[in-house]
């Protein structure tokens, strides 16, 4: 046991410890990690909260930069966190720093080492790329389709010729879709890493089990014993939101009009199919906030009644924690989206994807990940025949359509790896 009277006193060690201290941060390697301050990056993200799966990018990204960049201060330059999405992130990651003020974001852009595009529909972030650029800092693009333009054919694949140097630039520019990827390079993008990486929404884990639950009890549906299914139009109707303040687009109307029955027709046939085949029940769910509607008129209304009493159809809106929950207690899910099937796989849940040419490239990702024989192209004969076939395999074999789901799993995770550690050798930690 050490002499009390060779031990320092209180006065004497607090006099010693400047000395100390200067001792240790003369030595590099301790100067660059425990007395270094902490690195901020800058994340450009949440595109809008009337869809769960713009939500989820951000919580997705947020948790991958949690998992491999622990150390790193994250900067959060929203476009929009209301209607209880900013709760919802700063519940699952309190140190989050979510910029509102010029002056906030000013101080960002002086602050922060790195500036990271999240994943999304489109380059949405343009304008703040372009603002860091001015500060010669480097950045990158993590996840993203392009051009991702939500058209008709004469539109889909125009692309602003700006985008073609802010991408080149990039220190790593990945794509959530091949397609997106191999278009960028005929345009002449030229970035140092072009490659595929996962949407970052399969990185999502925030929940709300509690109103999942409540749900679930209130409409006698039980954890394994139910398929979601959710509809949609050609082109999403934000018209209909009040807070969106949009005129009707006659154009996108009258195809929405002329296509929703062909388009959901298959989906309301595979519901058919299950509840009169299996023991499954259905909940019709929405993804974007025009869907609760869409799902009433298009896959429940029309159901005969027989079926109609083992399916529930959610009347309204919700937030992607509940989603996810509820996705968690499904035995599948089926439809014409795409986040809620990523949200899905990421559980360990099969899921199904339909979808047209309207949606833009990004439904190719089901293939970049080995879930080719769940992708439906709604404008291919072959491919709508298959449908109700797969949904109906998926909910008699289970097992066998787990192990699709662990094998693309394994796949995501790969490639979450891989591109992290390019962001992280990026930012310079």
């Amino acid at each position: 046991m050490p002499n009390p009277s060779t031990l320092p006193n209180r006065r004497e060690f607090l006099k010693q410890t400047p000395a100390l201290l200067g001792l240790l941060m003369s030595v590099p390697a301790l100067a660059r990690t425990r007395f270094s301050a902490k690195k901020s990056i800058l994340l450009r993200s949440s595109w809008q909260t009337e869809n769960i799966g713009d939500i989820a990018h951000t919580p997705g990204v947020l948790t991958l930069l949690e998992n491999y960049l622990p150390d790193v201060e994250v900067r959060l330059w929203p476009s929009n966190v209301g209607n209880g999405v900013e709760e919802l992130l700063k519940k699952r990651f309190p140190a989050l720093v979510i910029l509102k003020t010029a002056e906030e974001k000013t101080a960002a852009l002086a602050d922060c080492v790195f500036l990271l595009h999240g994943s999304g529909p489109s380059l949405v972030g343009r304008k703040e790329i372009e603002q860091w650029r001015e500060t010669g800092k480097p950045y990158g693009i993590y996840g993203i389709t392009w051009p991702g333009v939500y058209g008709f054919e004469k539109d889909r694949w125009k692309f602003n010729p700006a985008d073609v140097a802010l991408l080149t630039q990039a220190r790593f520019a990945y794509f959530r879709d091949s397609v997106s990827m191999e278009f960028a390079k005929s345009k002449g993008v030229a970035c140092p890493i072009m490659e595929f990486c996962p949407d970052g929404a399969f990185a999502v884990d925030i929940r709300n089990d509690k109103a999942a639950d409540a749900f679930l009890k209130e409409h006698g549906l039980e954890t394994g014993r139910f398929l979601c299914a959710i509809p949609q139009l050609r082109f999403s109707p934000w018209w209909e939101l009040p807070q969106k303040k949009l005129s009707v687009n006659p154009e996108k109307h009258a195809r929405n009009e002329q296509m929703k029955e062909q388009d959901n027709k298959p989906i309301r046939d595979a519901i058919v199919a299950v509840v009169r085949q299996t023991p499954l029940k259905i909940l019709i769910v929405p993804e974007n906030e025009t869907q609760v509607r869409i799902g009433k008129e298009m896959l429940y209304d029309p159901l005969p009644d027989d079926v109609k009493a083992k399916v529930v159809w959610r009347d309204r809106y919700w937030l992607t924690d509940e989603a996810v929950s509820t996705y968690a207690r499904s035995a599948g899910l089926f439809g014409i989206e795409m986040h809620s099937p990523i949200m899905c796989i990421a559980l360990g849940i099969p899921a199904l994807v339909c979808r047209f040419e309207e949606q833009t490239s990004k439904g190719a990702m089901w293939r970049d990940i080995g879930l080719s024989d769940w992708l439906f192209d709604l404008d291919t004969p072959n491919d709508v025949d298959r449908i109700v076939p797969a949904v109906l395999e998926m909910a008699k074999n289970p097992q066998t359509a787990h192990l699709k789901v662990k094998k693309a799993q394994q796949f995501v995770a790969k490639r979450q790896r891989e591109t992290m550690a390019v962001v992280r050798k990026n930012v310079g930690v």
